[in-house]
């Protein structure tokens, strides 16, 4: 049986969608994706960038995601980790996978995110 990984979701306040929409389509670049008309009176965004895509949910109580991440491989990790710096987000190097270049980041609410350079 094939399995495909169609998303991952993160947690987020009520309230964070303005900044969460900044965040992952202003810096990241994904592009925002409408939710089914019966899921949007819960608030929350969803984004996508090719077969990547973040769901944003709203949770009562919400702590960020410290441990937990989704992981993207994108084509040009340098040139991503670049702006995720420029943009004011941190931006933590990885060094324990040999020959993967990596890095974490966090979103406004500080949920944790990985980055790593596409196989070419």
């Amino acid at each position: 049986m094939e399995m495909l990984l169609h998303h991952v979701q993160v947690s987020g306040p009520a309230g964070c969608e303005d900044a969460m929409r900044a965040f992952y389509v202003g810096v990241l670049g994904m592009t925002e994706v409408a939710k089914p008309e019966r899921l949007r009176a819960r608030g929350g965004a969803w984004f996508r960038a090719g077969s990547a895509e973040v769901h944003v949910g709203i949770e009562d109580g919400f702590v960020p995601a410290r441990k937990a991440h989704p992981g993207i491989a994108v084509g040009d990790v340098e040139a991503l980790a670049a702006v995720v710096g420029a943009a004011g987000a941190p931006v933590t190097w990885d060094d324990n996978i040999p020959g993967l270049r990596r890095f974490h980041t966090a979103d406004p609410v500080g949920n944790r995110l990985e980055f790593q350079q596409a196989e070419r």
